[in-house]
């Protein structure tokens, strides 16, 4: 180029910009009434508020799913992190029952649609929960990268999320142990 005119046709051609896959970030909330017990909800949202704002730097998309009360309920599905969500994590509440086995295997689901619209998308999991279920049959896995933080708290903890962790091939973390 001279004085930014083009002097050969290769100046002028388009050139595809090369850029990484886009990252989804699958978060997966336990707000059930049990995450109340020893302030575990509220820990968890000083956790979650910090990943949010991690998304929004590292460019990601969301996908946020809560389980509490008798369905689970999507509250973002493969959107850009916005300052939104910091609003809806202020007014997260725990109650009412667990629904987190109906959230896992709607959150399967929905991976693998979405797996199939943008096959060279990153895609991870983050599950948060206490682990504090009735009983479940085996848990299958997602098909990404999982890990699972414990934050049930107490003087007696039953350790059920280890074993969920195990079970669903997902890393496992208790949210004491998080920096």
């Amino acid at each position: 180029m001279l004085n930014g005119r083009p002097r050969h046709r290769d100046d002028v051609l388009f050139h595809l910009r090369t850029r990484s896959p886009h990252e989804l970030w699958l978060v997966i909330v336990d707000a059930s009434a049990s995450t109340r017990r020893h302030q575990a909800l509220s820990d968890a949202k000083g956790l979650l508020a910090q990943l949010f704002d991690e998304a929004y730097r590292q460019r990601a998309r969301l996908a946020l799913l809560t389980a509490s009360g008798n369905l689970p309920k999507w509250q973002v599905q493969g959107l850009k992190a916005s300052a939104g969500l910091r609003n809806w994590l202020d007014g997260l509440g725990a109650g009412g029952g667990t629904p987190l086995l109906a959230a896992l295997g709607e959150a399967g689901q929905w991976l693998t649609a979405r797996q199939k619209r943008f096959p060279a998308e990153q895609q991870r999991l983050l599950l948060v929960t206490d682990g504090r279920l009735k009983d479940w049959s085996r848990l299958s896995a997602l098909d990404c990268p999982g890990l699972l933080i414990d934050i049930e708290r107490g003087p007696i903890r039953l350790g059920r999320a280890k074993v969920m962790a195990a079970e669903l091939q997902a890393e496992y973390r208790h949210i004491d142990d998080m920096a």
